[in-house]
């Protein structure tokens, strides 16, 4: 008898079990197949982390003698008061800046961190003015109204860090 009700016990416990996760499993597709609204625009892959570095030819030396790692030429952006290196990393890339001129923003950004430190991050949009519409329509503020030509020879805006959980980040158009 006891043997018989352990049975039952059992088989009723599965079958609750089951109910339950098939139920998990149909809110969690349920929630995945919701018709997304359209887009103006597309969210892209990861182009860079840019890391602010207060000795530029040192953080190269070490990317490239110690890391092993190919690293571009030293190119100053005087628009966007900057000295550029980019680290390639196969996947992505590492931008190190390093300030160029007295109002570079990267001077700031050095002052309260004296080391250095990840300054913003990179991602590529398909259609950067229509991002820019969209993301002002829902509160997030861009840095400038218009976007200006990046180390890529692309169009870039940044995206205020408040809005954004506290990071810096750069949208260039892919």
């Amino acid at each position: 008898m006891a043997a018989s009700m352990f049975r039952v016990t059992a088989g009723l416990i599965c079958r609750v079990h089951g109910i339950i996760q098939a139920t998990r499993n149909m809110s969690f597709s349920q929630k995945l197949n919701q018709k997304m609204p359209n887009a103006l625009w597309k969210l892209g892959r990861l182009n860079h982390v840019a890391i602010a570095v207060p000795d530029l030819e040192k953080s190269k030396s070490m990317y490239q003698n110690v890391l092993g790692a190919q690293v571009s030429e030293t190119v100053p952006l005087p628009e966007h008061g900057v000295y550029t290196i980019f680290v390639e990393l196969g996947n992505t890339k590492l931008e190190l800046l390093h300030p160029l001129g007295e109002n570079s923003p990267i001077s700031g950004f050095l002052q309260k961190n004296k080391a250095g430190g990840m300054h913003h991050i990179c991602i590529e949009v398909d259609d950067i003015k229509g991002a820019m519409s969209d993301l002002k329509k829902k509160n997030i503020r861009v840095l400038s109204e218009e976007p200006k030509i990046g180390a890529h020879g692309k169009p870039v805006v940044f995206l205020h860090p408040k809005d954004c959980d506290g990071v810096l980040v750069e949208l260039e158009e892919a």
